[in-house]
């Protein structure tokens, strides 16, 4: 599925996981409100519920009623291995399958780097 084409929560989720990963939102950091992100990213606060919530359901977040929902520690390491994992499955093998289409040697790609 081309990133275009994913629907709006997955694109946040994604934004917010990589802000986890990132340190953006640390471990014990309380993250923005529904409605403060929803304006901040020009999204429907429904939207941004149901992103939350799929953080909370995986366990990477906690809810702390009448206060905010926090980012639980070992969530950033839960992340990366999770995001580490559906790249090696999902998109390498794509780009793997490019570069050789295209003679692009691993040797290649550090010597650009």
């Amino acid at each position: 599925m081309s990133q275009q084409s994913r629907p709006v929560y997955l694109k946040l989720r994604d934004q917010i996981a990589a802000a986890i990963i990132d340190g953006n939102y640390a471990e014990g950091a309380m993250l923005p409100s529904v409605r403060a992100l929803a304006a901040e990213q020009g999204a429907n606060p429904l939207t941004v519920a149901k992103a939350y919530q799929q953080f909370q359901s995986d366990g990477l977040v906690e809810v702390q009623r009448g206060v905010g929902m926090y980012v639980v520690e070992g969530a950033a390491a839960k992340l990366r291995a999770r995001e580490r994992a559906q790249f090696l499955s999902e998109e390498w093998p794509e780009i793997r399958e490019r570069m050789e289409r295209l003679g692009i040697s691993a040797r290649d790609l550090l010597a650009e780097a």
